[in-house]
């Protein structure tokens, strides 16, 4: 495995369906071929094993206590370090960790994406480039909705019953206040044509530096 001199991690915040995965993706597209590793906060959801199926239901996946945050901590610093990782895998449906694991190796990019990305101080700490993805909350309930009922086999009135109960106030308390900590904030999320460019841009700087 080719040594990899300086391991440059940028962290993508923002909240639910608000276009993260489209600023990823367009970051992939520009930088080198195999030359990023995507680290997905979801995979990092605590192990519920000792749990029954009644109490994994009443987690509350929105709230920074759901994470493993030490696992994520030790993971990315071994990236860091040069040195592949098993990066967990999670089942919405199961509400736990599946069996199987993936095998990531360090890349010269590693890009962390998710709802609490920012929330974490250590983990903050480890971050060359902290990124937000800003969103109305209109689009991103609509974007939910098309989302869950489709891949999680929710109802659209369940989809709404939960953002009301959880994401809204769980998104107001915990992600929105991590704005402050952003470098660069993107507005209108993976519509943002222009802002997106930009943060590409300047990541490739990053990497050639």
């Amino acid at each position: 495995m080719e040594k990899i001199d300086k391991v440059t991690v940028i962290g993508i915040a923002g909240g639910t369906g608000s276009g993260k995965t489209t600023v990823v993706k367009k970051l992939v597209e520009v930088l080198p071929p195999h030359y990023v590793a995507v680290v997905p906060l979801d995979s990092y959801y605590n192990d519920t094993s000792h749990m029954t199926e009644e109490e994994r239901h009443q987690i509350n996946f929105d709230h920074p206590s759901a994470f493993d945050w030490k696992l994520l901590h030790q993971q990315l610093a071994d990236l860091r370090a040069g040195k592949a990782i098993e990066q967990p895998t999670y089942s919405y449906i199961k509400c736990n960790r599946e069996q199987e694991t993936i095998h990531v190796e360090p890349k010269p990019v590693v890009i962390i994406e998710g709802i609490m990305t920012l929330v974490d101080k250590k983990l903050r700490s480890l971050m060359d480039l902290k990124v937000f993805v800003d969103t109305d909350a209109d689009e991103r309930l609509i974007r939910n909705i098309q989302r869950d009922t489709i891949d999680r086999g929710r109802t659209v009135s369940m989809v709404v019953d939960r953002y009301l109960k959880v994401l809204k106030p769980m998104h107001e308390q915990f992600i929105e206040p991590t704005k402050r900590y952003a470098d660069i904030i993107i507005p209108q999320g993976g519509e943002n044509e222009k802002g997106i460019s930009i943060l590409c841009r300047y990541v490739e700087g990053l990497v050639e530096k």
